[in-house]
């Protein structure tokens, strides 16, 4: 301990002044020597066993050796010059910091009754003298008392702020732990969810095209260089999203256009890949919107065009963006065979955050999750509650599925603006 330095410049201060009055006294040159070897012997019994039994605070046969000891060396320097009583300044607080509060004080109290005992076995009991050592005994009792209860006091007030210290230390580690292992977890699902929507949509639909592509090849193969076209445009497409991805950067369907023109864009795509009926629409005034909404609800239309082909079953599919008031949605309706959704799919995107993963992508398997991948309604709601949305899917057995995100933009734009600077922290 730091602090601990200062005790042992009072003890130095002690013993200087202690051996050099009795270095002046009128006792003989003998008993001089004697005394200050007494005193000088205090020193490394102090070093040595006093010092490290205070800073470690421990309990044992030590507590009990080293003032033992302490008050053998006081007991015959003061036997042979009362001048050595000086010394008590320095001793009890050793002892006030080696024992516990009540047997310290019990030791103070006889330490000061040493001096009073040496006169009177000299026999002189008698005379001023007497009574100047009796009242200095009572007045070191009395300091003695106070004083060990203040370093008591110290002490324990400095071990508690170690002890404060260490845990507060301990408990920011552990936050910081817990953070780094939350924003790595927060980073893996998110590029989950971005492999998911991107990258992994892209490459089914090529295995399909190509797929199509092989089996046409003989009988069709004007039909069967429209889907290889078809697959080159869908790898381009890939590759920009990659780079866009890699780079953090916005969807390239995003970046030189609206998001009515890139859902426009995303319909025509699915028309052409997969032979479905889509119908795009527009309803409200078209404006723009911050780049997270933009990027959620096209993420969320590629991801239910992409349910609907794999599960589906339908022939057609509406897909209409709405600009209301206060906020915007996105609508994606197909004709398909439907599914229970009162059964598997939760209404909400605070409550798809936290579905059961499992049970919902087994059942949903209309616009549920049906491939396995683990991010089909439940990755499309998490989008959508990071900027503040809801989603809603609509569907019964061999009614269709209809899944809509309403994004209140009074609220999104502080939303929006928190997920991006996330995005920049990571």
């Amino acid at each position: 301990m730091r602090w601990f330095g200062l005790w042992d410049s009072y003890f130095v201060v002690c013993y200087l002044v202690t051996t050099g009055l009795v270095f002046t006294s009128e006792v003989p040159q003998g008993g001089r020597v004697t005394a200050i070897g007494a005193l000088t012997l205090v020193v490394p019994w102090y070093a040595g066993i006093g010092r490290p039994l205070m800073l470690r605070h421990g309990s044992g046969r030590r507590n009990v050796v080293f003032p033992v000891g302490l008050f053998v060396l006081f007991g015959v320097a003061t036997a042979v010059d009362l001048m050595s009583s000086f010394a008590l300044f320095a001793l009890v607080p050793m002892v006030m910091m080696s024992l516990a509060t009540r047997p310290a004080v019990v030791v103070g109290v006889l330490g000061n009754l040493v001096p009073v005992t040496m006169l009177w076995l000299r026999g002189g009991a008698e005379g001023p003298a007497v009574l100047f050592v009796l009242l200095a005994s009572l007045l070191g009792i009395a300091l003695s008392v106070l004083l060990g209860l203040w370093i008591k006091r110290v002490v324990r007030q400095n071990r508690e702020h170690a002890e404060l210290i260490e845990e507060l230390r301990q408990n920011r580690e552990q936050v910081a732990r817990l953070s780094h292992q939350a924003g790595i977890s927060a980073e893996r699902e998110r590029l989950a969810r971005e492999i998911h929507d991107t990258l992994a949509q892209s490459l089914t639909s090529i295995i399909s095209l190509v797929q199509a592509a092989d089996s046409e090849v003989e009988d069709a193969p004007a039909l069967a260089r429209q889907h290889l076209a078809l697959v080159g445009r869908a790898a381009k497409d890939s590759l920009a999203e990659a780079r866009a991805f890699v780079a953090d950067r916005t969807p390239a369907s995003l970046q030189e256009s609206s998001l009515a023109q890139a859902l426009r864009r995303q319909a025509d795509g699915l028309t052409a890949r997969t032979g479905l009926l889509v119908r795009f629409a527009v309803e409200g005034e078209e404006r723009p919107l911050p780049m997270a909404v933009n990027v959620v609800l096209l993420r969320a239309a590629q991801e239910a065009g992409a349910n609907v082909h794999k599960h589906a079953g339908a022939r057609a599919v509406d897909l209409v963006l709405r600009y209301g008031a206060g906020q915007v949605g996105l609508r994606v309706a197909d004709d398909g065979r439907g599914f229970d959704a009162s059964a598997s799919v939760a209404a909400s995107a605070s409550a798809a955050a936290s579905a059961a993963g499992e049970d919902e992508r087994r059942g949903a398997a209309g616009h549920g999750q049906g491939d396995g991948g683990g991010f089909g309604l439940r990755g499309m709601a998490a989008r959508v509650a990071e900027i503040g949305g809801v989603i809603s899917v609509l569907s019964e057995p061999g009614a269709g599925t209809t899944v809509e995100v309403k994004v209140p933009l009074a609220e999104t734009a502080e939303a929006a603006e928190s997920v991006e600077a996330a995005d920049d922290e990571r």
